[in-house]
């Protein structure tokens, strides 16, 4: 018996030890190319073709970081990215949150066929409908402006819409009875009940809506003109010309894009993981 218990122990332990080897190597090929970027942007132009390649800069090229604010306007460019950034977000998490609300504990004619119909947004590829944006955005006079890349975001998000509507399905409904017996209308109750107790789910929809305007590139490029409107992905475009392209500043600019990012990950880290848990707990 106490052969058949070592064995299983031996088991166990062979099996995570596979599993956290796994887990490494994986967490390894992830990293690397973060750290590759890094290390390239404290090189020459020349080093980051060097090879055998020169994992750690010697010595460190800190003067690429002072190139990316001073030949271009990179800090302009951070602050219209965290302007959008900011007002894309609110507006995903507010519009996305009423619309929720509204499937997951308003009961009205057509609700499930009006929720199907919002899901089904999200296999329309971006392709189908950037040119009837455009149309409309130009029709409306929003052509080079920054209104097309955050006033369509208090429109809703099919996603975050599915997201938030997942977790409220879970919270119990005797919360949302005794909240109706103390007089509170459904904005009372989505107000003072269901958004304190979506916390973790708004805060991992918070993080991805920002992180989606952080990183867009394919829409400041279509509705943005002038250079004071620009944002960071596009400002990292300036330092790749027709015939040359330079790296180490590229890879400067971008180390700088991730910062933030980075930042309001580590802060969230708990709430993300937590709300993408728990919005997937009901099958209702």
């Amino acid at each position: 018996m106490h052969t058949a218990i070592d064995r299983k122990a031996v088991t166990e332990i062979v099996l995570k030890s596979l599993g956290y080897a796994t887990l490494t190597m994986l967490a390894i090929t992830m990293i690397f190319p973060f750290y590759w970027m890094v290390s390239s942007s404290l090189k020459t132009e020349v080093g980051v073709f060097k090879v055998p390649p020169q994992w750690i800069p010697i010595p460190p090229m800190w003067s690429n970081y002072a190139y990316v604010f001073t030949v271009v306007n990179f800090g302009l460019y951070t602050l219209n990215s965290m302007k959008l950034g900011i007002l894309w977000t609110v507006g995903v998490v507010l519009s996305s949150s009423w619309a929720a609300y509204g499937f997951a504990r308003v009961h009205f004619w057509g609700r499930q066929a009006l929720f199907l119909i919002t899901i089904a947004a999200l296999m329309i590829p971006g392709q189908v409908t950037m040119i009837p944006l455009f149309l409309l955005m130009n029709r409306l006079g929003w052509v080079n402006t920054h209104y097309p890349l955050w006033v369509p975001a208090f429109f809703g998000s099919a996603f975050g819409i599915f997201l938030l509507r997942q977790y409220f399905m879970t919270i119990p409904q005797e919360l949302l009875d005794a909240a109706k017996i103390d007089g509170c209308s459904h904005f009372g109750i989505y107000w003072r009940v269901v958004m304190p107790l979506a916390k973790p789910v708004l805060a991992s929809l918070a993080l991805l809506a920002f992180m989606g305007s952080w990183n867009n590139l394919l829409g400041p490029v279509i509705y943005l003109y002038d250079e004071p409107l620009f944002t960071l992905p596009i400002g990292l475009t300036r330092f790749q010309g027709m015939y040359v392209t330079y790296w180490a500043y590229t890879m400067a600019g971008g180390t700088l894009s991730v910062i933030p990012i980075l930042i309001l990950f580590l802060v969230t880290q708990k709430y993300f993981v937590q709300g993408v848990v728990l919005s997937g707990l009901s099958g209702r």
